[in-house]
């Protein structure tokens, strides 16, 4: 079925909208860490260290987890493993099932982290495997070692080896993004259940949104000056799905109808109406 002429939720027509308009704003990462425990005073260069080693380039950083060694088994991490390590001495991150914080310091070139908090969804026994594994590893003192796009974290008796790959922030342009996440204020809230994964949504070279609210199809002329984008009249297919997949386009749908802000953060598009009423994004896939 092709895209119909552009039309309203209710069947009235759009005509010559009013350009819809999304300019920058704050992503919020939907991860409690905990809030006891920071970096450690005195951690760098000459603070109980050796002076003449500087920190691992690790703040601000996002990883992919590959692999990890506990003595000598080495186990594969599953897909979308990751690790971010914050400014603030907090990392977080996901297993390839369950979220983690964890708090973290840096001391020239040994990273000691302390103090996991982990949620509690079932895994599938080989992620299973792997999330027990990973977090014996990513616990204590820990050697850092930078590779080329990548970082080695060593336990002092070689026990535990940890792989990292240093992951790529996505682009606005060329970037699948999945919505995974309904805002409203400064509350995320999960996307009615059965719609998850549903609705896609990807900025063209061509200059142009195209994808998926969650039932239709859909597509709209897409302007990108700087951090603004300027949206034309959307138009989408007709076709009637579950009660969730329409729940969850009704309230894209609005969401679109700006003015909107955007931000990027990494790997996370976030997109609010002047009333802090939107959605969140992750990135599937992107060029580069």
């Amino acid at each position: 079925m092709g895209l119909e002429e552009p039309y309203g939720h209710g069947g009235r027509p759009i005509g010559m909208q009013k350009p819809r308009t999304l300019t920058a704003a704050l992503t919020v990462f939907a991860l409690a860490l905990l809030s006891a425990c920071g970096t450690e005073p005195g951690t760098g260069p000459g603070a109980g260290g050796d002076p003449d080693t500087p920190d691992l380039p690790v703040a601000g950083s996002h990883w992919t987890i590959a692999a990890v060694t506990v003595d000598g088994a080495r186990s594969v991490a599953p897909p979308g493993a990751r690790l971010e390590v914050e400014e603030n001495g907090r990392a977080k991150g996901n297993t390839g099932c369950n979220s983690f914080g964890a708090a973290v310091a840096v001391n020239g070139d040994t990273l000691t982290v302390s103090t996991h908090e982990v949620t509690l969804i079932g895994c599938p026994a080989d992620r299973d495997r792997f999330e027990r594994a990973f977090l014996k590893a990513f616990t204590g003192k820990l050697e850092g070692k930078t590779r080329e796009k990548g970082l080695t974290l060593t336990s002092p008796d070689g026990r535990k080896v940890l792989e990292l790959v240093a992951e790529p922030g996505a682009p606005l342009v060329g970037t699948s993004w999945t919505v995974d996440a309904l805002l409203s204020g400064e509350t995320s809230a999960s996307l009615p259940a059965g719609s998850e994964g549903k609705a896609k949504l990807a900025f063209g070279k061509d200059g142009r949104l195209s994808g998926s609210l969650g039932c239709n199809r859909v597509s709209a002329p897409a302007t990108i000056s700087g951090k603004t984008i300027t949206l034309g009249a959307i138009a989408t297919t007709r076709m009637i799905c579950t009660g969730p997949q329409m729940e969850l386009e009704t309230k894209l749908y609005e969401a679109l109808d700006g003015p909107l802000t955007y931000r990027l953060d990494h790997r996370t598009l976030t997109v609010t109406d002047v009333d802090g009423q939107g959605f969140t994004a992750r990135a599937e896939t992107f060029e580069g």
